[in-house]
Formats: structure tokens, C-alpha cells, sequence
């Protein structure tokens, strides 16, 4: 028998057809959790998973049914959906479009979640002041994860990759089921007693809300909020938050991006080291040729070539300015001179004996001199004083 190929848009053309045709698939009532729950806001479409303990499909409602919803949907929260099952040519993707869509009560584990992480919250454990920085540098780095599956291996890989001198050292914890938290929150205790490691790395992949329930434990909580070892939580997919994620000094969004932030990419660093190494010849051949420059600049220099010609000019200064000196002083001395030759001519002017050369005389008593004719008496004696000497006379 000869099979005519046919293209993949035919073929899902066709199961969307024949899917189409079954009327028991076109007004579907089903019950599940809500997960991976996102709102297109450019759109106002409503993207989720219906899932229950073995299997989830995924459900699309557009805007004009979801503007009829009462409540918000959230991740975790019990609902029951009402619609059609199509599929979705492009991807060849069954899918519920849902048409309505009523609550069925928040799932148990999804209201503990809740109420956990507000009581730990007001208590601070999200605080970002709290949270520690991840070194560096770190030599060791412990992982808390379980001993079998990809989680270790693709940490191993990438730390590896990045930098094959770091050590590391698994510690192996169940990540699920009964017991999980208490063996977890031992092994973050051991750790941090006996410091075995510079970071640690707490980790696992995907799964429902009750596969990653013991990181949502309090004790868990509390381990790592005590831990004076930074912790870097990867739980989950990339869409889930644990309450570990919220209480760790690192949420990374799986455990190979945990990998990828505790250990640094040791040929960055090389690269970035080699750049600096560029940088630094580079500055320091300028810095050679800068001095060369200033040097041979200086060995021009007056300086160096003549030395004793600076003295010289100096020498030359000093003489300069004591000869301004001595004319400064030669000048103040004779303007001194001329003023008082012209301070005694004004004075020797104004002097009495000056009248006395014209012909004139003084007349003096007892050292007095006599103003009027009344201040002498006959006979009395009186001095004569002329510009060259004194005589005696007597008043007849």
C-alpha cells in the first residue's frame, strides 16, 4: 500500500476537524486547578492550565467572556471552567476555550501557601535589608537537591563550564514527600554549623503545588532566613514562587540559572582581566613618552644648558634694584633738602633779626622788649639790640 505524505497543517487541520465534529467535546464542565495562570493585558485574554493530581490541559479565555468573571483567577485557586476542546492549528495544541468560569473553593495547600507567606512577611523574613550578597568569588559552593535526576547534573554541567576550580558539594535531601522539609532544613543547619561551604544552592525542577511543598514548610523558611551562608533558591519552573524563593538572598528563576549566578564565568574574567592588561600597558606607554616629553622639555631648559646664567640674571636683578633703590633714595633726599631750604628762606623771612639789617633796633629791659614810651622812665637803663651786637643807653 502506497501512503500519500501530507503537510502538518493538513494533518492538524484534519484533528481539529474531526475533534470539531464530536459534540461531547463541544460544551465541556471541568473541574482543576488553576496553574501557570498569566493575563494578557494588551488583550485582556486569560492564559492558564486546568490540572488535577495526573494531567492538566491548557484553557484559553477571550476578553469578552473573561469581563464577565466576578472574581480574579489565581494560580492554585479550584475552579470549574465551562467551554469547547479545539485545537490550535498553529501549534497543534488541544485546548479548552472557556466560556465561563465559577470558583470551587482555593485549594487547601494553596491557602496555607497564602497565609504563610503574609504571617512571614509581616515578620520581615522578605525583607531585602536581611538578604546577604553572594560572594564573588566562592570556592565551594553546596547544593541541596536530590541525588538522582537533571537538577545536579545540570548544575554540575553549567558550574563546570563557567569554571572548572569550583568545588562542588552535594548534599542530598529529599525534594518532595513526607519529610522533605525537616531533612532540608537539617541539611541547611549542618552547612552552616560546620561551614562547609562559601554559598549554597537550593534546588529542584518542576512540579505541582504539592511537589514543591516542603520549600514552602515554615521550618524550611526559617532554616534558610538563619543561614549565615547566603542561599540562592531554584525551585520550580521559572512561573513557580515558593516561599523559600521569597525568604533566600537569591531567587533564581531554575537551578541552572542558580548555577550560572553563584559561579562566575572564569573566561569573562580572563577577558575582562586581559582588557585591563591592555589598558594598563597602553597607560603606562603614554605615561613613558608624557615623561619623555617633559624631560627632554627640561634638558632644553635654560636650566640645564646654562645653569650660572640664572645666578647671573639674578645678580643682575639685585643690581637693578638697588641702584632704583639708591635713585629713590637720592631723590627722596634732595626733595627733602629743597624743602627745607625753602621751609628756612619762608622762616628766616619772617625773622625779626632780618629787620634789624635794614637799620633797626630792639629795645629791651630787664630781657623784655619795650613796645611803648610808656614802659620807660628817665634815667633809666635800657639795651640796644642791632642785627650785630647789644649796647647799653639811658633814657634822658
Amino acid at each position: 500500500m502506497k501512503y500519500q505524505a501530507i503537510s502538518v497543517s493538513e494533518l492538524n487541520a484534519y484533528i481539529k476537524g474531526r475533534i470539531s465534529e464530536d459534540e461531547a467535546l463541544q460544551s465541556v464542565l471541568v473541574k482543576g486547578e488553576i496553574s501557570n495562570f498569566k493575563n494578557h493585558y494588551a488583550t485582556g485574554h486569560l492564559y492558564f492550565t486546568l490540572k488535577d493530581e495526573k494531567s492538566l490541559i491548557k484553557c484559553i479565555m477571550f476578553k469578552g467572556y473573561a469581563e464577565r468573571l466576578d472574581f480574579t483567577p489565581k494560580d492554585g485557586m479550584s475552579v470549574m471552567v465551562f467551554g469547547s476542546v479545539s485545537v490550535y492549528e498553529r501549534d497543534g495544541v488541544y485546548q479548552i476555550y472557556v466560556q465561563a468560569m465559577q470558583e470551587d473553593g482555593l485549594g487547601s495547600l494553596y491557602k496555607a501557601y497564602e497565609e504563610l507567606k503574609i504571617k512571614l512577611e509581616k515578620e520581615g523574613l522578605f525583607s531585602e535589608a536581611h538578604k546577604k550578597k553572594i560572594p564573588m568569588y566562592p570556592k565551594e559552593i553546596g547544593v541541596l537537591t536530590s541525588q538522582t535526576g537533571a537538577v545536579i547534573r545540570d548544575i554540575i554541567n553549567v558550574s563546570t563550564r563557567r569554571n572548572p576550580n569550583v568545588h562542588i558539594k552535594l548534599l542530598p535531601v529529599p525534594v518532595q514527600g513526607l519529610g522533605a522539609s525537616e531533612k532540608i532544613t537539617e541539611a541547611i543547619e549542618t552547612i552552616n554549623k560546620n561551614k562547609l561551604v562559601d554559598v549554597i544552592i537550593l534546588a529542584r525542577g518542576g512540579g505541582s503545588l504539592e511537589d514543591l511543598w516542603p520549600f514552602n514548610e515554615e521550618e524550611v523558611a526559617r532554616a534558610i532566613y538563619n543561614s549565615e551562608i547566603p542561599i540562592i533558591s531554584a525551585v520550580g519552573h521559572e512561573t513557580d514562587f515558593s516561599i523559600s524563593d521569597f525568604v533566600a538572598d537569591l531567587r533564581a528563576p531554575t537551578p541552572s540559572a542558580a548555577a550560572e549566578l553563584a559561579v562566575p564565568d572564569i573566561s569573562e574574567l580572563k577577558n575582562t582581566i586581559n582588557t585591563y592588561e591592555v589598558r594598563f600597558k597602553n597607560s603606562l606607554i603614554r605615561k613613558i613618552e608624557l615623561m619623555k616629553m617633559r624631560y627632554s622639555k627640561c634638558m632644553q631648559s635654560m636650566a640645564f644648558k646654562e645653569p650660572t646664567r640664572i645666578i647671573h640674571d639674578n645678580y643682575l636683578k639685585i643690581d637693578n634694584l638697588i641702584k632704583a633703590m639708591e635713585n629713590i633714595m637720592n631723590k627722596k633726599e634732595f626733595e627733602a633738602k629743597s624743602k627745607f631750604i625753602e621751609l628756612t628762606t619762608k622762616l628766616d623771612s619772617l625773622s625779626p633779626l632780618k629787620t634789624l639789617t635794614r637799620g633797626y633796633c630792639l629795645v629791651e629791659k630787664d630781657g623784655k622788649i619795650i613796645k611803648s614810651i610808656k614802659e620807660t622812665k628817665k634815667d633809666e637803663e635800657i639795651e640796644l639790640k642791632f642785627y650785630d651786637g647789644n649796647k647799653k643807653a639811658k633814657v634822658l
